[in-house]
């Protein structure tokens, strides 16, 4: 084979010997290193300027794209090459490096804003019951006469009802599911402005008419709208403003329960923003700051009295177990029959909806008053062991009737209080019954409560390992781990058996399209 002297070629002193990948990448652009070709002793090939080697046992030259004629020529044009994409790189990196510290500064900001927003909620609540109860501070329902205890939720759900028919269909969804609908539609993370007013002036009628609905539900909207308010005209990109929003929920969480980690791990588990180490900083700084915003802000200790205990013998494990199939039981029925209700109802004019749960949470209210608003007071005794079996045990039917009933009617108020509410009685109820038995070392009622309580709140928004995390922050105390991970993962596994794996969210964002106003 006759090569050009200007033509670099390939010798080969061995027969049969593979020609070098490396040779050629080195040699001239244009060989292809995937070819492997095989050539006989003494022979020259031409595998440079404009050709390559054929795999198997070369028989010819086949032209390709032209290439650097020579070694010399073609190697300071890859170190070019290498030292540019050294230099993007680098500026990409600095460009990454700028964009997270600048979203953990949002995060900080927007952690501030969303607990100054969430205790400003939370002290116009206290300022309404002030000024409508005779005892104030929400724990004058149990003192107002059997007529008032009927009038008040209703004409609450009547002036509220008259109001959201006047609004336009979009300012009218508010809450949690407000919150999950705009994280799942691309393009529409941001939320607006006058739903997060509705949502406080809404939540704040409802909860201070003593409708049995809670104050934490609505302070996830308000928490994740502060955020999304820091986060506009600053050209965020879909991600940031998904992590904002996480941000200012978690704040809202810390903010509300005194627990900055189950605020953060709230924002996985419920709104299930996907979990990166860079970005999961801004809402962990948020978190914090919502919690020492809380403490430093509020006068009250947010978060609820707990007295640190623990089992006092063994076989109470059983116990536990028995307690976690319960709450999934409870956990069950409460979505399917808010669910149901949201369906059922998604058509019905809010002046008719608000007016029945407020007729409805009254006519309960004549047997158990304790179940209007947001019932801290009573969940407080229920956790110092102060109840008694006569007060919860009815307490548990007539709050989760009374709150699914109000949910599934669309009152713009939240659930997670009142599920709170509903395995603290439910395991208060247990506690008592074991401290009749004669078993002087068993634990004591709050003790059970509160195991009950975090139960609950797992199994209903499907939110486990936030539940923990609740139950060790608001505790301090390692020795409820153990009983706790039990009640919760069998409340889990009873309700995930019977419901599957959707949280009561995830029920009622499905029956929302159906509906004229937002849910919680």
């Amino acid at each position: 084979m006759v090569v050009p002297a200007e033509v670099p070629v390939l010798w080969t002193t061995k027969p049969d010997s593979p020609t070098s990948a490396g040779f050629g990448i080195r040699a001239c652009e244009g060989y292809d290193p995937a070819s492997k070709g095989r050539v006989e002793a003494g022979v020259k090939y031409d595998i440079g300027q404009g050709h390559r080697v054929r795999p198997g046992v070369v028989t010819r030259a086949e032209p390709v794209s032209p290439a650097p004629a020579t070694d010399q020529e073609s190697i300071p044009a890859v170190r070019v090459t290498r030292a540019r994409r050294q230099r993007i790189e680098f500026a990409r990196m600095e460009h990454e490096r700028a964009a997270w510290i600048r979203l953990t500064l949002l995060g900080l900001l927007s952690g501030l804003l969303a607990a100054l927003v969430v205790l400003a909620f939370r002290s116009a609540i206290e300022w309404g019951q002030w000024l409508l109860l005779p005892t104030g501070s929400g724990a004058g329902y149990e003192v107002l006469p059997l007529p008032l205890r009927v009038a008040l939720p209703l004409a609450a759900g009547l002036l509220l009802g008259l109001a959201f028919d006047r609004l336009p269909r979009g300012l009218r969804d508010v809450g949690v599911t407000h919150v999950l609908k705009r994280l799942r539609a691309p393009g529409r993370e941001r939320l607006p402005f006058r739903n997060m007013l509705v949502q406080f002036l809404g939540a704040v009628v409802a909860i201070v008419g003593g409708h049995s609905v809670d104050r934490e539900g609505p302070a996830v909207h308000l928490g994740a709208a502060s955020a999304s308010l820091v986060g506009q005209g600053l050209g965020l990109d879909a991600d940031e403003e998904r992590t904002l929003l996480a941000a200012g929920a978690a704040a809202a969480i810390a903010a509300a329960f005194d627990t900055p980690l189950a605020g953060v791990v709230f924002s996985i588990e419920v709104l299930r923003i996907r979990y990166q180490v860079s970005r999961f900083l801004p809402v962990i700084v948020a978190a914090v700051m919502g919690a020492m915003a809380s403490r430093i802000l509020s006068l009250d200790r947010p978060g609820f009295p707990v007295v640190p205990e623990y089992l006092g013998t063994h076989w109470e494990l059983l116990a536990m177990l028995l307690l976690g199939a319960s709450v999934g039981l409870l956990a069950v029925a409460f979505s399917e029959l808010a669910a149901s209700l949201a369906r059922r109802t998604g058509r019905w004019p809010c002046t008719l909806t608000f007016t029945l749960a407020g007729l409805g949470t009254g006519l309960l209210a004549l047997w158990t008053p304790q179940i209007m608003g947001t019932s801290q007071d009573t969940l407080a005794l229920m956790l110092v062991g102060e109840g008694e079996l006569a007060l919860v045990l009815p307490l548990v039917a007539t709050k989760l009737v009374a709150t699914a009933v109000s949910i599934g009617l669309r009152v713009p108020g939240g659930l997670i209080g009142p599920t709170l509410f509903i395995g603290g009685a439910a395991g208060s109820t247990l506690g008592l019954l074991l401290l009749a038995l004669p078993l002087s070392q068993a634990a004591s009622p709050g003790f059970y409560a509160t195991i009950g309580m975090a139960a609950m709140m797992g199994a209903t928004l499907r939110a486990p390992l936030a539940a923990l995390t609740a139950l060790l922050e608001l505790t301090a105390n390692p020795n409820i781990i153990l009983p706790g991970m039990i009640a919760i993962t069998c409340a889990e596994l009873v309700s995930r058996t019977l419901r599957g794996e959707r949280s009561v969210f995830d029920l009622l964002l499905d029956a929302q399209p159906l509906a004229t106003t937002g849910r919680q």
